[in-house]
């Protein structure tokens, strides 16, 4: 089963988890100083917000995966899509342990795909410690 991820980059924390926790009829799984998740069956989405961008709006989207066959396919379908792919390999970001994969759209909205082994207590290891978020579709490098 694969799941669609959106994260959004807020101002302040408290007032946006209190309008999503109304939007979807959920409090958080997930509760940080700078970031809040929602894995939510219905709609099947992992919903993200969190401060750290310095920016808000869209952050960026993805597909999470839960096994490794379902990461090798939408690899697969990554590498097939026009524009560079950066393989960040295993990390961790957003609290979570991943393996991960980024492209660009032809708009300049960052996608992901990942699949999670387990959470994490720090928010992440950034590949680019000048990087605000360990999140970035940056394939420029």
């Amino acid at each position: 089963m694969k799941r669609l991820h959106v994260h959004i980059s807020v101002a302040d924390l408290a007032p946006s988890i209190s309008f999503y926790s109304t939007l979807f009829a959920a409090s958080p799984s997930v509760t940080k100083p700078d970031n809040a998740k929602w894995m939510l069956d219905d709609p099947l989405v992992n919903f993200a917000i969190s401060t750290r961008s310095g920016t808000s709006g869209i952050d960026h989207l993805g597909i999470q995966v839960e096994t490794p066959v379902e990461l090798q396919e939408v690899f697969g379908r990554l590498r097939e899509a026009d524009g560079p792919v950066r393989d960040e390999g295993s990390t961790t970001c957003c609290y979570a342990r991943s393996e991960k994969s980024w492209i660009t759209d032809p708009e300049g909205i960052s996608w992901e795909t990942f699949l999670t082994s387990g959470e994490s207590t720090v928010y992440g290891n950034s590949v680019d410690p000048g990087r605000s978020s360990c999140c970035s579709g940056d394939t420029s490098e």
